[in-house]
C-alpha cells in the first residue's frame, strides 16, 4: 500500500514544486501558432506572415534548446528552420506566384524573421523592467513586419 501511494504522490510533488520558469514557453509557443494560422486565414501577406513564423519557430527552438548544452542553441535554431522550410516546399505550402529578392514570399518573411529574432536573442541589455526579453523580441518582430509591408506596398 505504502508504495502505490508514493507512486501517486511522487509525480504530483513534481508538479507541484517545478525547478524553473522559462522565457519561451509552451503556452507562447501555441499561441505564436494560432496567430500565424490566422493571418493566413484573414488574407495577411505571406512575407509577414513568415515573420511570425519565424518568431513561432525561434521561440520553440530556443525553448528546446534551453534544456540541453549551449553550444546546440545554433545548430538546434538551423534545423528547426531548415526543416520547417523543406516540409514548406514538400507539401507544396509555398505559394510561388511573387518572389522579393529572389525568394518565396514566405520563405523570405522567416529567413528575415529568423535572422532578427536569434540576433536580438543573442542582445544582453540591462534588465529594466520584467519580460523585457519578450516585449524586445515582439517589438522588433512588428517593426520588421511593418518595414516589410512598406517594402511590398511602396518599393516593390
Amino acid at each position: 500500500m505504502k508504495k502505490i501511494l508514493a507512486f501517486l504522490l511522487v509525480p504530483g510533488a513534481i508538479l507541484l514544486f517545478p525547478k524553473i520558469a522559462l522565457a519561451h514557453c509552451p503556452l507562447c509557443v501555441a499561441g505564436a501558432a494560432a496567430g500565424v494560422t490566422l493571418t493566413r486565414w484573414i488574407g495577411v501577406d505571406d512575407s509577414i506572415t513568415g515573420v511570425w513564423l519565424a518568431a513561432f519557430l525561434g521561440a520553440m527552438s530556443l525553448w528546446l534548446s534551453s534544456r540541453l548544452k549551449p553550444v546546440y542553441k545554433p545548430y538546434i535554431y538551423l534545423v528547426i528552420f531548415a526543416t520547417t522550410i523543406w516540409s514548406f516546399y514538400k507539401f507544396q505550402l509555398v505559394i510561388r506566384m511573387t518572389q522579393i529578392f529572389g525568394f518565396d514570399k514566405l520563405t523570405f518573411g522567416m529567413i528575415t524573421g529568423g535572422v532578427l529574432f536569434y540576433l536580438v536573442d543573442l542582445i544582453r541589455i540591462k534588465h529594466y523592467f520584467n519580460y523585457q526579453k519578450i516585449a524586445i523580441s515582439l517589438g522588433s518582430m512588428a517593426i520588421l513586419s511593418m518595414a516589410i509591408y512598406i517594402l511590398i506596398n511602396y518599393y516593390i
